[in-house]
Order: C-alpha cells, then structure tokens, then sequence
C-alpha cells in the first residue's frame, strides 16, 4: 500500500498511471476487507486499523499527486479515515494532511518530478 502510494508522487506520465490504476485496485481491497464494518475488526479499533490509520494522512497527498479523489475512489475507507480520526488518540498523533503535501511537493520539486 505505502509503496504503491510513493509511486503515485515520484512517478509521471504512464507510470504514474498504473501506480494510480494499481493503488485504486489495493483501496477497493481494503474496502472490501472493511465491507460495511465500523472499523476493520468490527464495531472495536483494533490492530489492523492501527497498521492502517497513519496512511489517512497520506490521502491528500495522493489525490494532488495522481489527480483524482479517494471518496470517488474509496468511499468506505474515507469514512472509515474520518471515523478513525474522531478518536483522540488517533487525531492526535498523525500529522496535518497539508504538511505531509507540503513535504512531498518539495520533495518531488528536488527530484524533478514537479
């Protein structure tokens, strides 16, 4: 999943393109895996979410990457990530969206992706 989702920010052009083809194919996984359950493992937040829940700070960065929206994309891990990010525990530790793109835009400026 973490792979993929690099890929979609240092990659252009084709590449980008299956990267994003690919990433939208794990996002449908991962939806089908959470089906309509409140969190991975049910109605409690449990390991499988935790292991997950740091990418909800990636989303942004991936959509300005690759160009498209994960709610049209991923509808269920949207609301999931948003469920997840009303715990305090969990808002708490991740980090700001914007800064996480902030980081990346500069990073693929570097690199010459930008």
């Amino acid at each position: 999943f973490n792979e993929c989702g690099s890929r979609l920010c240092d990659l252009k052009g084709e590449e980008q393109a299956a990267a994003k083809e690919e990433f939208i194919g794990i996002l449908k996984l991962l939806e089908g895996e959470l089906g309509d359950k409140k969190y991975f493992g049910g109605d409690a937040f449990g390991f499988v979410d935790i292991v997950l829940v740091p990418s909800v700070s990636w989303f942004y960065s991936y959509e300005n990457c690759a160009g498209f929206k994960m709610e049209e994309a991923a509808p269920k891990l949207v609301a999931w990530g948003k469920r997840c990010m009303e715990r305090e525990s969990v808002a708490k530790t991740l980090s700001d969206p914007h800064k996480v793109y902030e980081f990346v835009d500069r990073l693929r400026k570097r690199s010459g992706v930008e």
